[in-house]
């Protein structure tokens, strides 16, 4: 590597701890540190509306103190915030509930006592919320963060069961002559029925709202299936909610492009035969790291694809690349620095360090590790070869480093970095409608080449309940 190279990395390591592990580019925050250090108030709320939680994020300028109780019938969050007086901000608290939240109702705040103001969280379901404190971090200030956890979560394996249920009953709708009837779901869109005849596409009968590349990508492929029983694949758009991964100079957010590329991807997964696809998101939330993980072992995932788009301290950065996880150390300085700041993701995000997870310290020490590295090094090869041919290769080959979000034992794991974000020209082509499509479509041919050499193995119908 030439010394120049070196010495780039090396400076943008130290720059990364500085930050402790923020993303460099994170420019979320209206304010910066220096200017929320100045300013004891509340600086800012968010609202981060999902199925699986709800997150509240109030973000102020010095350390306050708090505290909270839950109330029943009706179900209430309540929590004092001590040493502050009511602004406009909180004033505006009513205002950023969407009706359509799955998990909260109404929020407002009020003057409770001389320097105390009260938050009251009424609850569409019953909740074990998390109260926590996020310290500073890149941009932002410190973070009061609010996480309704409904005690009923959705299950994915319920999903994916109630997916298979839907897309049978269109099928029975559809033969009968019977209009297909459309429900909307907060968790994951409903994928296509297999088991229907290949539809007849004309080219002005594609609604006006859906792209062309997504009309393509809807039409069921003809030919032998790619497997020959059905298989899972896990797609994982990287950042979400108050992570938004690296950010173009144009503005663009690195958790956009990944939800998009990621959607197109699972379209077209759903229009092959015998297979289907699940996103550890589906809208801008955050899912933390061991969480993504997590998910994709409940449904016995056969694949595990984490989307990414890259950013760097030097704008001409350039190029595609594809990760698989080492036990061994990182392949190179630059793999290294990249695992390094995906794994601050849960840093920027917010992760209540108070949670234990033993189910991820299991997974760290399973057994199985090397051999699924080695399938994860097979399918990372097939997909950068496609990928090669819309896009310049940052490395020519598959690296490796430690990245948090590929720890599944048993499931082969890739992260893609798609393109630079932080390359003004990559990040034109990452939010043009066709450079997503060819994106998904290099990554979905990477996948049927992995599965033409390497059959899945035959799996128990049961998922595992860890």
């Amino acid at each position: 590597m030439p010394e120049s190279t070196q010495e780039e990395l090396a400076a943008a390591r130290r720059r990364l701890i500085k930050f402790t592990g923020a993303s460099l580019l994170l420019t979320v925050s209206p304010l910066s540190q220096a200017a929320a250090n100045r300013n004891p108030g509340i600086l800012a709320v968010r609202i981060w509306p999902a199925a699986d939680y709800t997150r509240v994020a109030i973000e102020y300028g010095t350390p306050l103190k708090y505290t909270y109780f839950i109330v029943k019938n009706p179900e209430r969050l309540v929590v004092d915030l001590e040493g502050i007086e009511l602004n406009s901000v909180l004033e505006s608290l009513a205002n950023k509930v969407a009706a359509d939240d799955p998990n909260i109702r109404l929020l407002r705040a009020g003057r409770y006592k001389p320097g105390i103001v009260r938050l009251v969280m009424e609850l569409k379901v019953e909740a074990n919320p998390q109260v926590f404190v996020l310290p500073p971090v890149g941009n932002y200030g410190y973070r009061l963060v609010l996480d309704v956890y409904p005690v009923n979560p959705p299950d994915p394996l319920l999903s994916l069961i109630d997916g298979k249920e839907a897309r049978t009953t269109v099928a029975d709708n559809r033969s009968n002559g019977k209009p297909e009837a459309r429900t909307e779901s907060p968790v994951e869109a409903k994928p296509e029925t297999r088991s229907e005849p290949k539809p007849e596409v004309k080219s002005d009968a594609r609604p006006e709202s859906q792209p062309v590349s997504e009309a393509k990508a809807a039409v069921k492929r003809p030919g032998r299936p790619v497997v020959d029983r059905l298989v899972t694949i896990t797609l994982d758009p990287g950042h979400g909610g108050e992570d938004p991964g690296a950010v173009g100079s144009g503005g663009s957010y690195e958790k956009n492009v990944t939800l998009a590329v990621a959607k197109r991807l699972r379209a077209k997964i759903e229009s092959e035969p015998n297979m289907r696809a699940v996103l550890t998101r589906d809208s801008d939330y955050f899912v933390p790291l061991h969480a993504r993980v997590q998910k994709a072992r409940r449904i016995q995932s056969d694949l595990f694809v984490s989307i990414h788009a890259d950013g760097f301290v030097r704008p001409d950065a350039n190029g595609s690349s594809v990760f698989v996880l080492s036990e061994n150390g990182a392949s190179s300085s630059a793999a290294r620095y990249l695992a390094q700041k995906e794994n601050a993701a849960d840093l920027i995000g917010g992760v209540n360090i108070d949670v234990k997870d033993p189910v991820l310290a299991r997974t760290l020490l399973d057994l199985s590790q090397t051999a699924t590295i080695n399938d994860s090094l097979k399918l990372g090869k097939a997909v950068l070869g496609e990928l090669g041919g819309i896009n310049r290769l940052h490395k020519a080959s598959v690296e490796q480093a430690g990245f948090a979000v590929l720890k599944a034992p048993d499931i082969p794991s890739i992260l893609v970095e798609t393109a630079f974000i932080s390359n003004p020209e990559e990040e034109k082509r990452l939010n043009d409608d066709a450079y997503q499509d060819k994106m998904a479509e290099a990554i979905f041919s990477g996948i049927k080449k992995y599965f033409a050499k390497n059959p899945p193995l035959a799996k128990s119908t049961l998922a595992r309940l860890d």
